[in-house]
């Protein structure tokens, strides 16, 4: 398919003029529309309006300028059909052989929360979805280019064949459709803030979950497979951020469990500012430490569970330093994510070739550390909840069928929600260590509980049946790693109420001398009285932190 006209109206003017330059001096006549044509004309390229080729001016502000017979009939017909092709003749249309175009920055002004419902409603681009959607479905004959990203292979092949060959545009075309799919899915979305309140429309947060779901997601690469090797598996990206956008600086092709387990170790080392360093093994906490620095937070971590970070994976809230790096020396790991190695961290690194690297850029907003003067009771409310991250993201999971859909797991650290409901309470230490528990406890698999003492866990017991099992799973781990006395004097995080006393006597046999749980059981009376009975201090939290 060779290319003698254009059609080139773009919101993204990124290589526009080049392209425009280009495509020009291949011989190509140019049609374009306001601030496209005006950029090109700039840059020296010859124009030809769209208005004149209609004979019809733009107007509605430019809402109508594309929408014409005289444009998607040219886009529309096929070159193969002769009625197609005298139909054209009959109405002095001309073919158009290419349309470069891409849409108003709609997700750009949905993402600004101060944008009004009118702002909104004004970045719906309709024309530009119409041409694409007309060039796409006619990529027998047509070309659709979507991306400034696209321009380089339209031009090499232009310049190599003197066309666009046919699975270049099937290609494109499909780009063109999921760029249409993806913008239409994000308005149907974000039109869920727009409400009418009398004759006016206005744009607030919707209540609740959307009556349509939308999650559109780019394919970022094929995986070797899934969590077995029988399995497939492919990586999506959904936004900006997270493990997903991820940078792999060396290391190994990741897999899907490799993935699974950074993000998991990524979302609990962001629960922290200060220093933390976090092992997981199998989406499970192995080892979490704070520290003054990071190194020190590693060898803490690390001393947790040295058998089982064997192969695990390395989730860190700041830059890896060179001290870390050696701190790690021969241990054997598949992953490490960062929002950042320094240099001599990198030289040391690459003498393993076959682990992982992953950068990452680190969230806007992150949850106030949990060993700070403010979660210890100091300050103003304000100052606790500083920085907290509210409904920011949604959970998805698939089930057979269909989906699953969850508020991200944010609950606030407010000591006001705090209760003791012992005799005894807790000690400055015990208090600290508790909290410092209860975030790493809502990042183990249900049923979980999580031993912590001095800022760094010393046993977990995650994923049993019964809780009582987690209870003594968590036990046995320190004492078969020689963790006995690091248990004399530990506390206990449970990310769901004792359902009977036991779990809190297993605890207190272990060493633990302090409790933390939401409460909420029928027989919360007995496992307090246990408690008592024991010497226990127990707070509770009235919140629940089930991860299934």
């Amino acid at each position: 398919m060779r290319v003698g006209r254009a059609l080139i109206s773009v919101s993204d003017k990124r290589g526009v003029a080049e392209l425009g330059q280009a495509l020009a001096q291949l011989g190509v006549e140019i049609l374009s529309t306001g601030g496209t044509a005006k950029l090109l004309r700039e840059a020296g390229v010859k124009v030809r309006d769209v208005s004149e080729a209609t004979g019809f001016p733009e107007m509605l502000g430019g809402r109508v300028k594309t929408l014409h017979p005289k444009i998607h009939g040219g886009i529309l017909a096929r070159r193969d059909d002769p009625e197609h092709l005298a139909a054209l003749k009959d109405h002095g249309i001309e073919p158009i052989d290419l349309v470069v175009v891409n849409l108003y920055p709609f997700a750009q002004v949905a993402a600004r929360a101060e944008a009004s419902a009118e702002e909104l409603i004004e970045e719906i681009d309709i024309g530009g979805p119409t041409l694409i959607r007309a060039a796409a479905k006619n990529c027998h004959s047509v070309a659709v280019v979507t991306s400034p990203d696209d321009y380089p292979k339209l031009l090499e092949e232009l310049r190599a064949i003197g066309e666009v060959s046919l699975g270049t545009r099937l290609l494109l075309a499909r780009k063109a459709f999921a760029l249409t799919a993806s913008y239409d899915s994000l308005i149907a979305a974000t039109l869920e803030q727009v409400q009418v309140e009398g004759e006016q429309v206005t744009r607030r947060p919707a209540e609740g979950f959307p009556a349509f779901f939308a999650q559109p997601a780019t394919k970022v690469m094929d995986l070797r497979y899934g969590e077995n090797p029988h399995q497939r598996a492919a990586l999506y990206r959904t936004n900006g951020a997270g493990v997903a956008n991820g940078k792999q600086l060396q290391g190994k092709e990741l897999s899907y469990n490799n993935l699974l387990d950074l993000d998991a170790a990524w979302d609990l080392a962001c629960e922290f500012t200060g220093p933390v360093a976090v092992i997981i093994k199998h989406t499970n906490p192995a080892g979490v430490a704070v520290a003054a620095t990071q190194h020190e937070a590693f060898e803490k971590a690390l001393s947790c569970d040295s058998v089982s970070a064997f192969g695990g994976i390395l989730g860190f809230n700041q830059p890896v330093t060179a001290a870390t790096a050696e701190a790690i020396g021969k241990l054997f790991l598949e992953c490490i994510a960062a929002p950042g190695y320094e240099a001599g961290a990198l030289e040391i690194f690459a003498k393993k070739k076959n682990l992982r690297l992953l950068e990452i850029t680190p969230p806007a907003t992150v949850i106030p550390p949990v060993l700070s003067p403010a979660v210890r009771g100091e300050g103003s409310d304000s100052e606790r909840n500083r920085g907290r991250v509210e409904g920011s993201a949604v959970r998805v999971r698939s089930i057979s069928g269909g989906l699953l859909v969850q508020d991200k797991d944010c609950a606030r650290f407010d000591m006001t929600q705090f209760k003791t409901v012992t005799k005894r309470a807790p000690t400055a230490e015990e208090l600290q260590s508790l909290l410092f528990a209860w975030v790493v406890c809502k990042h183990a698999k249900s049923n979980a509980i999580v031993y912590a003492r001095d800022g760094q866990t010393v046993g977990v017991g995650a994923g049993q049946m019964s809780r009582v099992d987690s209870v003594k799973l968590g036990a046995m781990k320190a004492r078969d790693l020689g963790h006995a006395e690091r248990l004399k004097g530990s506390v206990v995080a449970s990310d769901a109420f004792f359902p009977f006393p036991d779990g809190v006597e297993e605890a207190a046999k272990a060493g633990a001398t302090a409790v933390i749980q939401p409460g909420g059981s029928v027989r919360d009376e007995e496992v307090v009285a246990a408690a008592d009975r024991l010497g226990l201090a127990m707070v509770l939290t009235g919140i629940r932190h089930f991860r299934h």
